[in-house]
């Protein structure tokens, strides 16, 4: 008989309860969430505003136009939130008071990419978003035909140069060209070729180290490109626009045009002992001209001849040649 006292008792408390908890969640979904009963938190490091607290809360309304806690579904609601472009992640939750709280991660763009005549936002996970009407957040400029799957390294350079005061004063923008990045400077007209997305700390120390040994000595306007992309050495290009180098750039063209005159002088020096050799095989029959001259001269002494002789033989062939000329 304890028994079925004991079971009978225990039925009655689960159906008291039962009827309990049924009249309070009756009474909790019949409760309307108010505007004080919202909370919007946005949780992200940077403070962004791409996406308004008043949009979320038009999307609760649209989703639950009742306004009633019964009638509210957080899974479509926490999806149809996630779904906005500029939103990261969203956790919607309700307390037992009736609140509706709401934690809402926007995405924190790294640069702002100008590709095709078309802007977006790209953030740290190289996710592409749209940029917004009412709001534009200062990142920076990335021009050219930047592919997806280099968004991710993309981010991590611009993260790194926003991260070092000296990178941050010097870079203001990067573009790309075929298949080589540049970082545009804020000083001068120049720019630093890069080359591709690897060993970027390593140029860019390269950079660091030729700025401050002596580019900052230097006019900035000197320079139309600086080049770190090769290995332990950086070529420079000069400005032509820049008045001190157009004497530079002169004397390298003209020494250019020299180039073509200097190699027809050569030319010329090598047909010269050419014609040298063609008159001395051309000199034998002078040596008939020099054995009838001696003929000539019978009524000269002997003392003469002897003079003739030391000379014709000390110097025989440039007589034959001056009287030739």
């Amino acid at each position: 008989m304890k028994n079925k006292y004991r079971i009978l008792k225990i039925v009655i408390t689960v159906i008291i309860l039962g009827l309990l908890l049924s009249f309070s969640l009756k009474r909790f979904g019949g409760q309307k969430i108010t505007d004080n009963k919202i909370s919007v938190k946005m949780n992200e490091k940077t403070p962004v505003y791409f996406v308004d607290e008043k949009d979320i809360r038009e999307i609760v309304k649209k989703e639950n136009p009742s306004g009633k806690v019964g009638d509210l579904n957080i899974p479509a609601l926490e999806k149809k939130i996630n779904s906005l472009p500029a939103v990261d992640s969203a956790n919607v939750y309700l307390n037992l008071n009736g609140k509706l709280n709401l934690d809402i991660k926007q995405r924190v763009p790294v640069f702002r990419l100008n590709k095709d005549g078309k802007d977006f936002y790209v953030d740290e996970k190289g996710i592409e978003f749209p940029i917004s009407r009412t709001y534009s957040h200062p990142c920076m400029l990335v021009t050219g035909n930047v592919q997806p799957d280099e968004y991710e390294k993309l981010a991590e350079l611009v993260g790194k140069i926003d991260h070092d005061d000296f990178s941050k004063k010097f870079f203001i923008g990067i573009s790309k060209s075929k298949d080589s990045y540049n970082l545009l400077t804020s000083e001068g007209n120049y720019r630093v070729e890069i080359g591709d997305l690897e060993n970027i700390d390593f140029k860019v120390k390269g950079f660091k180290t030729f700025v401050e040994k002596y580019l900052v000595y230097q006019d900035p306007q000197k320079y139309n490109m600086v080049s770190v992309k090769y290995q332990n050495q950086i070529v420079t290009t000069l400005n032509p626009h820049f008045k001190e180098n157009d004497s530079i750039l002169k004397a390298g063209k003209l020494e250019m045009a020299k180039a073509p005159v200097l190699t027809a002088a050569a030319k010329k020096a090598d047909v010269k002992p050419k014609i040298a050799e063609v008159k001395k095989t051309s000199s034998p029959p002078v040596k008939k001209k020099e054995s009838i001259k001696p003929k000539t001269q019978a009524k000269e002494t002997k003392k003469t001849e002897k003079k003739t002789t030391a000379t014709a033989q000390s110097k025989p062939k440039p007589k034959p040649k001056v009287k030739i000329e």
